[in-house]
């Protein structure tokens, strides 16, 4: 864990809050709300901080709004807490309009006095993009996901114009700007908690003790057991049904299909594949699926002796079997992958073919100097994700695969990726079974984060590689907003991918959900976020 990761846990740990009902030792959560079990454990509760898992995932939306978020059957950005907005001729500022109506939580930590207004989405975004922010190096200042989208470099003020009126104002346009800020990410702070955590000198508890403006606030944080969400009155869309929502985050007594069975847990978030069959045939559950907006690839530092030979990158892609990993790692669930976008993706590129061929994989090498092929780690971090429900059965055949061509492949398995941690002992990197979820419906979302050349430096882009036509591309794709001339550029961008082979696409999987038949208003988004402020149960 990063020294970032330590100090954050260690501070949450704090957030042990005496006298609270265990939610596990009776009916108390399932009385009034329900149970909640998905992988992870959060190192924050601040979503800006993340680049993914349970707080950007599961959390955020419940605790925080955004300015935006995505239509469910569009994917396009849709009103939230901003109910309109207007762009300027040049597509450089952005003017949002607020609900009057929005107002912060009440906890045990902070009673708000006033509204949520401009003054608050000012305050939350100045923090990512201002070096001399008072909040800017708090829990570390670093901010991932924004870094990798070069938020700061993109964003050069934001403006309240009056309570209600916020303008952002951009370095050049963006067509993509409105989907960044309805992703989970793109949380708004309440200004007037973060002065007087400044005035009592204890700024961090802002990412550990959170207040946002969503339906549930924080009630309780036991570390590796629960964490207690509660309804917040006064929530601007009207009040959730449910009282509580707990997140069983622990490891304890049985499986997790097993406590779906039990009753232990009301909802098993992404139930891996062999598990499937068995829960469809419970009438007392709902099994729900949803095509995703994802990609499993392998990630191949460009800088590594061997992987910086295009022929051996090419031959690692030809000798895959994406059939087989369909097969033994999706169970026929997934769709194997031609490139990084997934075909629901309206820039995906049909005609792209990504072939397996064993010969002429062993020929590449013998060209590229490594007939006997070479030894190389690779990376596995252990928890299923929609775009890869069994991570280290998919290395074994990936690794199967490579000694065909005599890649000796050393699996070294760990529970998460700390990318912080990778890209610091890059030079060290060999290959990366990793994987994206989009965060919005727009292509950008998938290619800037993972492979643009400012992706390389936040250590987003973990195959090290920068290709500045293939960044070229993707800048002139926002800066106009015909759809057609988009995919135009975005089709090239992939054409270099497809050239250059810095990552090897592997499949895209479906995310499921198991639930509890009693439980209406659970839906889920292609993005792998999801709200539970329609959550309800029948009696």
């Amino acid at each position: 864990m990063s020294a970032l990761g330590r100090l954050l846990m260690a501070s949450v740990t704090l957030l042990l809050l005496v006298g609270c009902e265990d939610p596990f030792s009776d009916n108390a959560a399932r009385n009034r709300g329900f149970i909640y079990c998905g992988p992870g454990q959060p190192n924050t509760f601040n979503p800006q901080l993340t680049d993914g898992g349970l707080t950007a995932d599961a959390l955020s939306s419940q605790l925080f709004d955004r300015l935006l978020q995505l239509d469910p059957e569009t994917y396009q950005p849709a009103p939230m807490l901003a109910h309109s907005w207007e762009v300027s001729p040049d597509g450089k500022e952005y003017t949002f309009s607020l609900r009057k109506s929005a107002r912060f939580q009440v906890t045990d930590w902070f009673i708000p006095h006033r509204g949520l207004t401009a003054e608050d989405v000012v305050f939350s975004f100045k923090r990512l993009i201002d070096p001399e922010h008072p909040f800017s190096d708090v829990s570390g200042g670093q901010y991932p996901w924004f870094d990798s989208m070069d938020f700061s470099g993109l964003v050069e003020d934001v403006v309240a114009l009056d309570d209600y009126t916020v303008k952002f104002i951009l370095s050049r346009p963006d067509v993509s700007f409105l989907s960044t800020l309805a992703t989970t990410y793109a949380v708004v702070h309440s200004a007037e908690y973060a002065n007087e955590l400044l005035e009592q000198g204890t700024p961090a508890r802002l990412d550990t003790h959170p207040v946002g403006s969503g339906a549930f606030y924080l009630d309780e944080y036991q570390p590796h057991r629960y964490i207690r969400l509660k309804r917040h009155w006064g929530y601007w869309n009207g009040a959730a049904p449910m009282e509580q929502i707990a997140y069983d985050i622990s490891n304890r007594g049985t499986g997790t299909l097993t406590k779906l069975i039990t009753r232990e847990c009301d909802v098993l978030s992404s139930p891996i594949a062999s598990q499937l069959s068995v829960i469809n045939e419970n009438p007392d559950f709902v099994l729900a699926s949803q095509t995703g907006m994802n990609v499993a690839f392998l990630a191949l530092n460009t800088r590594h002796p061997a992987l910086s030979e295009l022929e051996v990158r090419q031959a690692i892609s030809l000798v895959i079997n994406r059939n087989a990993l369909i097969q033994s790692v999706y169970y026929n669930t997934g769709t194997p992958a031609t490139g990084m976008l997934p075909p629901m993706s309206w820039a995906y590129d049909d005609d792209a073919d990504i072939g397996y061929d064993v010969q002429l994989a062993n020929s590449l090498m013998a060209k590229a100097g490594y007939r006997h092929g070479f030894d190389i780690d690779l990376i596995v971090p252990l928890t299923p994700k929609a775009y890869n429900p069994s991570p280290r059965k998919a290395a074994e055949l990936i690794q199967a695969d490579l000694a065909q061509i005599g890649i000796r492949v050393n699996i070294i398995v760990q529970e998460d990726i700390n990318r912080k941690v990778l890209r610091d002992d890059i030079s060290e990197l060999g290959m990366v079974l990793t994987g994206w979820i989009a965060d919005n419906g727009d292509p950008d979302n998938f290619l800037r984060p993972l492979l643009s050349c400012n992706a390389k430096f936040t250590g987003w882009n973990l195959s090290n590689w920068c290709n500045r036509y293939f960044d070229r591309y993707l800048d002139s794709a926002i800066a106009t907003d015909d759809r057609e001339k988009r995919r135009a550029l975005y089709l090239q961008a992939q054409a270099i991918l497809n050239d250059r082979m810095p990552v090897i696409p592997l499949a895209h999987g479906v995310h499921y959900q198991a639930r509890n038949a009693s439980l209406q208003g659970i839906s889920l988004s292609p993005f792998g976020d999801k709200s539970f402020a329609n959550v309800s149960r029948s009696r």
